[in-house]
């Protein structure tokens, strides 16, 4: 039975969506393309005639979710009166840290990412430098000169405090990791009423 193209794209759409989620659920390699499928609620069968390979599906789903992360922390922004100290306060949340499959996906793939081909960094490297562009907008110290190493520094440390956090098998000293790091982005960054 053939599918119709908007069927198709459609159906093209959800596999990148699942495997948005999944990947940063289980890694690049730890779900095969069956299961990548199946997340989709569609047979291994239709892989080929949407994506040329694995990587490129996977270069797919990385920019997808690297852009949903960009849009959900302008987001958070733009709905605060206080932008920068809302997306810190979200990003080092105990919330962030359980989203696993929804979450950064500089924190569930990172370290993943860094071993894969370039088609697939790439949509890493874009999304970092847009991270980065959102901080510096919020940074109080917009326009001067180390306002760009200081977001490269935020971004560091907040992606690496929920790295740390999510490996922790001791709940209290996973809280104090996300804490430590709110607390020296405050000091890097004076947010409002700080």
């Amino acid at each position: 039975m053939r599918v119709s193209r908007a069927q198709a794209e459609a159906n093209r759409e959800a596999v990148i969506n699942a495997a948005s989620r999944l990947f940063r659920e289980h890694g690049f390699d730890g779900i095969g393309l069956k299961d990548l499928m199946k997340g989709a609620g569609l047979t291994q069968g239709g892989f080929y005639k949407q994506f040329e390979s694995k990587d490129d599906l996977a270069s797919l789903a990385s920019r997808r979710a690297m852009e949903s992360a960009t849009r959900r922390w302008s987001s958070v922004a733009a709905s605060s009166s206080d932008p920068l100290r809302a997306v810190v306060d979200l990003y080092l949340s105990a919330g962030h840290r359980g989203e696993t499959g929804d979450g950064c996906p500089l924190v569930a793939l990172g370290s993943d990412a860094a071993r894969q081909s370039p088609e697939v960094r790439t949509p890493f490297q874009d999304g970092i430098k847009a991270h980065l562009q959102v901080l510096e907008e919020l940074m109080p110290e917009k326009g001067e000169p180390d306002a760009d190493e200081k977001a490269m520094v935020v971004l560091s440390l907040m992606v690496g405090a929920v790295t740390l956090s999510r490996i922790m098998t001791d709940p209290d000293m996973s809280d104090r990791l996300l804490e430590a790091a709110a607390n020296q982005v405050k000091r890097l960054a004076p947010l409002a009423g700080d």
